[in-house]
């Protein structure tokens, strides 16, 4: 059995993804998930070593404009949702939940540690976050319950005949160039995250992939 957000005027532009009932796993291991993938995104920010090409988009916009990092990052899920929205992709409840809880834990982890001045510190910091972030994107997308707004753009494109990987690298090339010039750190990090995050989610995410008929 499954269900669906109901339709009022308010969402009507919004194609909702089914969640099958029950799912009480479900919602508990998208809400571990998405903090555990907010946590890691401190881990990259922190060392000041460079970061991965979104994350370098939101240092920069939050350096240009003066808000939070974390106030960034929720602002932007919200722009993305809204051309979601105006290209009639599914959205589940895992892509709304990434935009209203993933910010708010970001800006509580980055106060919670402190400034870095070791170098071997910032280094083990920034070499333990795609672990980090490849474990809490696999426990949330395993959810099964709707991706990340960016995932949704670059699922978009691909449904337009757009191939994966070339949405993939123009979104996030994009995202790395703009970030760059607003004033974001690019560096080393930037190339560590490339490589080591999309292993990390492949590794994670088959252990805690939930099938359609699961609970």
């Amino acid at each position: 059995m499954t269900t669906t957000f109901p339709s009022t005027r308010l969402f009507a532009g919004f194609h909702w993804l089914p969640v099958a009932l029950p799912r009480t796993r479900r919602i508990i291991q998208l809400l571990c998930g998405l903090a555990l993938f907010a946590t890691a995104l401190s881990f990259t920010v922190e060392p000041r070593l460079g970061a991965s090409p979104w994350t370098v988009f939101h240092e920069g916009a939050s350096d240009t404009t003066g808000l939070t990092f974390g106030t960034t990052v929720s602002l932007t899920g919200v722009l993305l949702l809204a051309a979601l929205w105006r290209l009639k992709e599914p959205v589940g409840l895992g892509t709304v939940l990434n935009v209203a809880i993933i910010g708010p834990i970001a800006d509580l982890a980055l106060w919670a540690i402190p400034d870095l001045e070791n170098m071997p510190v910032r280094v083990l910091m920034l070499a333990a976050a795609p672990v980090l972030l490849g474990l809490g994107s696999g426990l949330y997308l395993g959810a099964s319950v709707g991706p990340g707004p960016r995932d949704g753009i670059m699922t978009a494109l691909n449904r337009r005949g757009v191939e994966t990987w070339v949405a993939r690298t123009a979104i996030e090339l994009t995202a790395l160039a703009v970030g760059f010039l607003l004033g974001g750190v690019a560096g080393l990090g930037t190339i560590w995250m490339a490589i080591a995050v999309g292993p990390c989610v492949q590794f994670f995410l088959p252990s805690f992939r939930i099938e359609a008929n699961d609970s």
